[in-house]
Order: structure tokens, then C-alpha cells, then sequence
């Protein structure tokens, strides 16, 4: 038989197989984001089940990072435990863990706690990271005299002291300061768009690049544009970090350098003067950048839509998590030997 016909032939028996390998179907090849030493690779399927589907379902919420290197993210579903290899290894799941909208992972006598901020469950929690026990519940306190009708807690964080700052940010934007028993302390804040006042105090962490430490808040709607303010462990402000930030959702430190998920669709990387370094993963399109409804067969490998949370390890590689209706989290891979 010709040649010709040979081809055809195989052509028409293997006809579904061929379709199988279009282009567009072919896995995702990393891209290259940043710029200078914070240069990033992203990891195409990171963190996907085999089948290449999500494994976490649909996303709200925090990245933190274990002494061993895993991975916890927080989804509707609850806490998912990844290897650095992206493998699920462990989960929290049901009502006790569901919706953790931001966390905070902190070693204590060689016991590893995480934080959380329960914005749809009205209440701020403690657990341990190795098992899931709950150590620590934090409510609305009725001692503060403020008589709200809402309590709807966004961010959460711990001072080297151990006294707990709880952002009320989807509701009055008061910050609200318990000890290390979970008693009620004091409160600081309010709603507006003054100097001293937040519009969604969404994002708070403790800015370890300070001596003494202090609170670096994400004031995420405040207008005209996002920014990030210093508070002191007193509650007092200190001073406006950066404006003109978009939405700015929460805030990871690693030595001298913050990184600022923007709801747009990007994460900024600031030094310790609070100078942007690099911009990652920036979504060019207005109506994708800020959607929480791109299901996963319209993810862009290196483009975010809606970036909430981030996280680094101790290699200086970031991972992010999208507010997605599929469930997105993504690892970056910091490059090695660039120079500034």
C-alpha cells in the first residue's frame, strides 16, 4: 500500500485520538513573572488532582505555611493540607473548619496553632495545625459597649505577646484586640475614608520588619484607591504605608518583603521602604480581573483573576490562592541567581 493511503487510513481509525492532541489541549509550560531577585516560575497543575481537576473547591480565603513545609489553604469546604509537591496530605472539612476567610500559623512551646477569621460564622478560632483541635473560640465582645449588629471577621493576626487582633471588616471595620484567653482588651477603628479610618480593613499581619513589630493593615476599598496603613500593638496610627493599590486583601511578610494580593487580579512585591518591586501575574482584562465566577476551563497559566491570599516558604517561593468559584491556588517559583 502507498504511502498516502497508509497515512489516511491511520488517520481514520485513530481519528479520536488525534483530536486528543490538539494544541490548546497540551499541558500548560511555566511562565515567568516579576522582575530582578523577585523573579517567579509559575507550576502548571499545582495542587490539581490527578484527573487535572481542583482539588479544594471553591476558594475564599488564606495561604499559611508549616514548620514542614506544607501547605494549608482555607476553602469553603474548610483547611486542605498540601505537600510542596501540590499532593493533598491532609484535611480539615465541615462546619467547624468551613469558610476561614484569612489565617495566621503561629509556633508556640513547639505546638504550631492556626488562626483563623470566620467572616460567615461571626467568630475568630484557634486550632491546632497537627490535629484540628479547636483550643480557642472568638466572639463578638459584648464588653466593648459598641452594641453591633454585625460581626463579620476578615482578617485575624498575633502579637509576639500573644494578644489577638480580629478585623470586624465586613461589617463596622472596628479591630478588635483580645489576650492570649481570647478576653476582650480594647477596640480601635472605624468605618470611613479618613486618615485614621478604614473602608474594609480586609487584610492585617504583623509587620515583622519594624522594631517593634506593628500591625500592617490592608484598607481594601478605601477611596480614592486601596492602601496599606501601620498601626501600633496600642492601637494607635502611625502612618499610611502605600496608596493606590487597587484592592489590596491581605499581606505576607518574609524577611524585608511583602507580598499584596490585589483582588484585581495581581500580587505586588514591596521592600522595606514600601517600594513596589515587581507585579505578578497581572490581569489585563477588566472583566476577568476581580471575578470570582472563571471557571477552571478559562484559567490562563500566569494571568490571576482574583488573587486573595499568598504565602512564602522558606526558599522564598510564593504561593497564591485566587477567590475562585472552581478553587485556584498556585505555587511560584522564585528564581534563582537574578540579579537585581
Amino acid at each position: 500500500m502507498k504511502s498516502w493511503k497508509l497515512c489516511l487510513l491511520l488517520a481514520s481509525i485513530c481519528g479520536v485520538q488525534a483530536l486528543a492532541i490538539e494544541p490548546d489541549q497540551q499541558a500548560a509550560k511555566p511562565v515567568r513573572m516579576g522582575a530582578g531577585i523577585m523573579t517567579f516560575d509559575t507550576v502548571p497543575g499545582w495542587g490539581l488532582r490527578p484527573d487535572g481537576s481542583s482539588a479544594i473547591g471553591p476558594t475564599h480565603g488564606s495561604v499559611v505555611i508549616d514548620k514542614a513545609g506544607n501547605i494549608y489553604t482555607s476553602a469553603d469546604a474548610g483547611v486542605f493540607v498540601f505537600s510542596p509537591e501540590g499532593k493533598v496530605i491532609h484535611s480539615y472539612l465541615g462546619e467547624n473548619y468551613s469558610r476561614i476567610h484569612d489565617m495566621e500559623i503561629r509556633d508556640e512551646d513547639g505546638i504550631e496553632y492556626i488562626y483563623g477569621a470566620r467572616n460567615a460564622n461571626a467568630e475568630g478560632i484557634k486550632f491546632r495545625a497537627s490535629s484540628g483541635e479547636i483550643v480557642l473560640r472568638l466572639k463578638y465582645p459584648e464588653e466593648s459597649g459598641l452594641q453591633l449588629k454585625q460581626f463579620n471577621p476578615t482578617a485575624i493576626t498575633v502579637a509576639p505577646n500573644g494578644e489577638i487582633f480580629l478585623s470586624n471588616g465586613y461589617a463596622s471595620n472596628h479591630i478588635f484586640r483580645y489576650d492570649n484567653n481570647g478576653k476582650y482588651l480594647s477596640h480601635f477603628g472605624t468605618m470611613g475614608n479618613g486618615l485614621k479610618e478604614f473602608n474594609t480593613a480586609h487584610g492585617m499581619t504583623l509587620d515583622t520588619r519594624y522594631d517593634p513589630p506593628r500591625l500592617l493593615i490592608c484598607d481594601r476599598n478605601h477611596q480614592p484607591k486601596g492602601r496599606l496603613v501601620h498601626y501600633s500593638l496600642d492601637g494607635e496610627f502611625i502612618e499610611e504605608v502605600i496608596t493606590g493599590l487597587g484592592m489590596p486583601t491581605s499581606v505576607a511578610i518574609q524577611g524585608d518583603y511583602v507580598s499584596v494580593p490585589d483582588l484585581h487580579g495581581r500580587v505586588v512585591i514591596l521592600d522595606k521602604t514600601n517600594t513596589i518591586m515587581a507585579v505578578l501575574g497581572h490581569n489585563p482584562d477588566p472583566a476577568k480581573g476581580g471575578n470570582y465566577n472563571i471557571p477552571q476551563d478559562q484559567w490562563v497559566e500566569g494571568v490571576f483573576s482574583g488573587t486573595h491570599g499568598s504565602y512564602w516558604d522558606k526558599d522564598g517561593n510564593l504561593y497564591v490562592q485566587d477567590w475562585n468559584v472552581s478553587g485556584r491556588i498556585m505555587k511560584l517559583v522564585r528564581v534563582k541567581g537574578i540579579l537585581q
